[in-house]
């Protein structure tokens, strides 16, 4: 279905090369014989997962798509702040080609009319359609999400994310608060929702209308936790009592850190339950207690967010469409709780950069279900059966690159920093084969200067060494320049739909 491409990044690599291969495979293929495309991005979340070692962390549903899937252990990204990592995430171009690094403009304006992978998509007949936060809303994504370029339906955002930073969280003064810490009665709240259980329900809706469709989709649902302000309903607590909860293993700041490389994370400082703690700027600390409490409410989040996968999967299942969709699931970047001494995104300690990376493709990283039998049943993170679940796939994984010629062999994907911030002078070197042991978590590991070991050489699909100068202090993308991002048109503008074309469904 989708011409070939080439490059190294990591979605590009995966979504071009499988449905290409699938399309090579079958020639004379339909529409109908394309990969459909599940792509999954939440907002803030570390590799605090049961599938990455935590064991305190009840993450049944992700686990689960893990024991299906080729899972990353380590994968970065480009910048540990929302919109530059969305938009080099889904351009395929790095913070320093894009030009953004906040959240005060929009690419296609400021610095080049670079194509994004729903764009790629939808220019190969596919419908794509986009539910909560994908592209950072605002300025840095043309307040429109990028429409109409990379949307074939406008993009859903759930009406009760207005409410997220109002005074909906009850103190125990009875009040309401706009605080950090909100756990919420669901039934109490505005609308009697959450924004993430409106995206569930309405990506399962697109995936019902879709089920009879002619055309492939890609379809992108954004979660928002564990997004400050923790938000979330109040019986997750349960899963956590706070006497279960340890501290940050390492809280201390760094000495002799440069005053650059740390944030004092005012963003929860302007939440009143914040402010109530009378904090010294910039360091803090916050009591041990209400730090507790902060993390309490993060892996609260972490299991709300996985019931919420938990049921879009389950509902890929029911409409049968799992033997047919690849899934993808994602993070634009973690967030510290404590290690360091920081409590934020904003940095460039592995906290804050690191990424959990799962891809699921039918067939490839798990057999193809047998009639009637289910790959996500839902689980119940209150199950006391549900138990973490191993990566399914390790050691090396083949996929056909289709940037090779017919005599090339086969391109192993491996654990390729999504993100490369500049370790040292030194060079920075890929690893193409994925290691077969979990990475810890252990949070020490900083890329804002310090060195912290060189990965293993290793050769390019055509034989070729992959060595990545990196000057200290600049951001630079893991990407040979002689390979083009295969989702990225040069020089062309992206053409509005005819009239005819125009797609009236979901």
């Amino acid at each position: 279905m989708l011409p070939p491409g080439g490059g190294l990044l990591w979605l590009g690599l995966v979504l071009g090369s499988v449905c290409a291969s699938v399309g090579s495979a079958a020639p004379g293929n339909s529409a109908t014989d394309a990969l459909n495309v599940l792509l999954i991005i939440v907002d803030d979340l570390r590799p605090s997962l049961g599938c990455y070692g935590d064991k305190l962390i009840r993450s049944p549903n992700m686990d689960q798509l893990a024991s299906h899937s080729l899972l990353f252990q380590n994968a970065f990204a480009q910048q540990a702040v929302c919109a530059p990592s969305r938009v080099s995430l889904l351009t395929g171009r790095r913070p320093d080609t894009t030009r953004l690094y906040d959240f005060n403009s929009y690419w296609r304006a400021h610095s080049g009319n670079f194509s994004t992978i729903p764009q790629y998509f939808k220019e190969n007949g596919y419908v794509t359609m986009s539910v909560g936060k994908v592209f950072h809303p605002g300025i840095s994504s043309n307040h429109s999400d990028d429409s109409p370029y990379s949307w074939s339906v406008p993009p859903y955002h759930p009406s009760s994310e207005k409410y997220e930073n109002t005074k909906t969280c009850r103190g125990p003064d009875g009040e309401l608060h706009a605080n950090l810490l909100c756990p919420v009665d669901v039934a109490d709240v505005p609308e009697g929702t959450l924004p993430d259980k409106q995206s569930t329900e309405q990506a399962i809706r697109l995936l019902g209308k879709m089920k009879t469709s002619a055309s492939p989709f890609f379809l992108a649902v954004g979660y928002h936790k564990p997004h400050i302000p923790f938000r979330y309903p109040k019986e997750f607590q349960k899963l956590y009592p706070l006497e279960n909860i340890t501290l940050a293993p390492d809280p201390q700041v760094p000495a002799g850190l440069p005053p650059v490389a740390y944030n004092p994370w005012m963003d929860i400082r302007r939440r009143e339950d914040v402010q109530a703690l009378n904090l010294s700027v910039p360091y803090g600390p916050i009591p041990a207690d209400f730090q507790r409490k902060i993390r309490q409410s993060y892996f609260a989040c972490v299991s709300y967010l996985d019931t919420q996968v938990g049921h879009l999967l389950s509902a890929l299942d029911d409409l049968q469409l799992a033997s047919s969709t690849i899934v993808a699931l994602t993070s634009d970047h973690g967030w510290a709780l404590g290690e360091h001494g920081e409590w934020a995104k904003y940095s460039n300690f592995d906290v804050t950069t690191r990424v959990p990376l799962v891809f699921y493709v039918p067939g490839r990283t798990a057999p193809l279900p047998a009639a009637g039998d289910k790959l996500f049943p839902y689980l119940d993170p209150f199950d006391s059966i549900s138990e973490s679940v191993e990566p399914g796939v390790k050691g090396k994984f083949t996929l056909t690159s289709v940037s090779q010629s017919s005599q090339a062999g086969p391109l192993q994907v491996a654990s390729v920093p999504w993100l490369s911030w500049s370790l040292s002078s030194k060079k920075l070197q890929f690893e193409k084969t994925l290691p077969e042991t979990s990475a810890g978590q252990d949070g020490h590991r900083c890329h804002g200067g310090r060195p912290v070991g060189s990965l293993p050489a290793s050769r390019g699909p055509r034989g070729t060494a992959l060595s990545l100068p990196h000057a200290r202090g600049t951001c630079r993308a893991a990407r040979p320049s002689s390979l083009p991002h295969p989702l990225v048109s040069r020089g062309a503008v992206p053409r509005r739909p005819e009239p005819s074309e125009a797609f009236s469904g979901p």
